[in-house]
């Protein structure tokens, strides 16, 4: 006979899925066989405590042994379990034995109805036994599956058949429907706990509308909450995530606020004013072979834009400067690494457009990822210009590095649609800005040039490559550039830390030049490739050999 452990925290939906296994004709069934030794160790106080005591095996390894792992009648026995009855002392067999699987529910849902027989409290809710059982099951080489009972309520045919394809059993429709009533199987405890499920013949819809959540457990659900997430994130789910692009970045941490954070857990407050009203200021940076490439200059644009925001309590650069090192270091990230360095003016009192509720300070997050330069540098990308018009300064400075991006954003969208890998955008008068993520140059007839920064933001990468078209002794103009100057160049580049020296092909359907990529673009990149190799601010810690 194999075993089936079924492990949940209390008010999980857990008889029920006991009900549903009991119609299978295939398995038998065991409501809580572990409860009286968990009364008899625990001491737990119970309105039937001395019923349970009077009928129910107290040893708990004469329960494993003799009961839980006993000769039955049927191919499966299912074995309800609450997490917290899994005390020390129990023999390993428990865990080593037989498939497990644990079901959750989000404690928002539990909580309102908890203590209707028994007093509410982080140990009776069972969530960090939980967590503790995945752990000491996946230590074993058997994490088990998880499943929510919100899935099991809005989809239980699926989530059934998904639960039963992970224990390697087969799916019965039967498991889908029971009686109304008792059953002879239901423990001691069932007149206290089961009426509402002893009306059901099912698995019901939620609620279209929760209880109301008493505020007497309000610290409760804040220290069980990150528990049942961080099991949710390992449950099956219907639907499958999204691929990140690059696997390696599925485990990172990020810095936000004060702490290093695992991904899943690197958020911010909604109250922050980066919710509120992209109000934050931010820079990309680029980590090649041990060292930030012009890390003060992209600080000195960061402090910059903070100042023209009016931000207060802003971090030092010292501050700042050990924050990234930290993420980094603690990464392992060294090279071909790309930061999203974001300084918001922090979390408000109450939600509201005045910076007055900003009394927390500044919210300083450093998101690291490897990450390539994200454009073919090697053959070249495709633009087209987009009807979205680029900010004037008589509205919102494109020198400040904000983070309300949807001027960019709508003219990315036109790109997108365009199959393009960019879109350009033009000035009030008509005139090329820069791209939606990077400015641009051209050449022609030997002349470099690009668009002045009045519509634009000055880039670092910009800077930099125009002291080296310097230092190549090439002739450098930067003037108010037509789209048609574009359209007839001899080559054209864009620039940006995210994706360096990127070559432009094709513009709105026109070939730049011969349609390959410019012997001056390729100086320029070489130049460059240089240049990250030989500058930078070194990361604390960091070797080459």
């Amino acid at each position: 006979m194999d075993v089936i452990h079924s492990w949940s925290a209390p008010r999980s939906l857990s008889t029920s899925l006991m009900y549903s296994f009991a119609q299978r004709d295939d398995t038998e069934v065991l409501d809580e066989p572990l409860y009286a030794y968990f009364l008899k160790v625990t001491g737990a106080k119970r309105p039937y405590r001395d019923a349970v005591l009077s009928n129910m095996e107290c040893d708990g390894n004469k329960v494993v042994k003799d009961i839980i792992f006993g000769p039955g009648e049927k191919k499966f026995r299912y074995c309800k379990h609450m997490a917290k009855q899994h005390l020390p002392g129990l023999t390993d067999e428990l865990m080593k034995r037989g498939k497990h699987f644990i079901l959750i529910r989000n404690p928002i849902e539990i909580l309102p109805s908890f203590d209707e027989h028994v007093p509410s409290s982080f140990l009776e809710l069972g969530l960090g036994d939980l967590v503790s059982l995945y752990s000491e099951l996946s230590r074993l080489g058997k994490p088990p599956p998880v499943i929510d009972a919100a899935d099991l309520r809005t989809d239980p045919e699926a989530t059934l058949h998904g639960l039963c394809e992970d224990l390697g059993i087969p799916f019965q429709s039967t498991m889908l429907k029971w009686e109304a009533g008792a059953k002879p199987y239901d423990g001691i405890w069932a007149p206290w706990w089961y009426e509402s499920i002893h009306k059901s013949t099912c698995f019901t819809p939620p609620r279209k509308y929760p209880l109301p959540f008493p505020l007497s457990l309000y610290e409760l659900l804040e220290q069980s909450l990150p528990l049942y997430n961080m099991l949710r994130s390992h449950s099956r789910r219907t639907l499958p995530l999204p691929k990140i692009p690059i696997p390696a970045n599925e485990k990172l941490l990020a810095w936000v606020g004060d702490e290093l954070l695992p991904r899943e857990s690197a958020k911010v407050s909604v109250f922050d004013s980066v919710v509120q009203g992209g109000d934050a200021v931010w820079e990309g940076l680029r980590v090649y072979t041990g060292k930030i490439l012009k890390l003060e200059d992209h600080l000195d644009r960061l402090f910059d834009s903070a100042k023209a925001l009016a931000f207060s309590s802003v971090p030092t650069r010292e501050e700042i400067k050990d924050a990234i090192f930290k993420t980094l270091i603690s990464n392992g990230m060294f090279d071909n690494v790309h930061i999203r360095l974001t300084l918001t003016r922090g979390k408000k009192v109450s939600s509201g457009m005045t910076p007055a509720l900003n009394l927390y300070g500044c919210t300083l997050i450093v998101l690291p990822e490897w990450k390539p330069p994200v454009y073919d540098n090697a053959k070249g990308i495709m633009l087209v210009t987009a009807t979205t018009r680029r900010n004037s300064p008589n509205n919102l400075d494109s020198k400040i590095h904000h983070n309300n991006l949807l001027n960019n954003i709508l003219a990315k969208i036109e790109g997108n649609n365009a199959k393009a890998d960019d879109a350009i955008m033009l000035d009030k008068d008509g005139y090329v800005a820069e791209t939606n993520a990077t400015n641009i140059f051209l050449v022609k007839k030997g002349r470099v040039m690009t668009p002045h920064a009045d519509f634009c933001l000055p880039g670092v990468t910009r800077a930099a490559v125009i002291e080296l078209v310097l230092k190549e002794n090439l002739v450098f103009e930067e003037r108010r550039i037509s789209l048609s100057e574009f359209h007839t160049a001899d080559e054209v580049w864009t620039t940006g830390t995210m994706g360096e020296l990127t070559p432009v092909t094709k513009i709105d359907g026109r070939l730049i030049g011969s349609g390959h990529v410019g012997p001056i673009t390729l100086r320029l990149q070489d130049a460059y490739r240089k240049l990250t190799e030989e500058s930078g601010v070194p990361i604390p810690t960091y070797q080459t050999t």
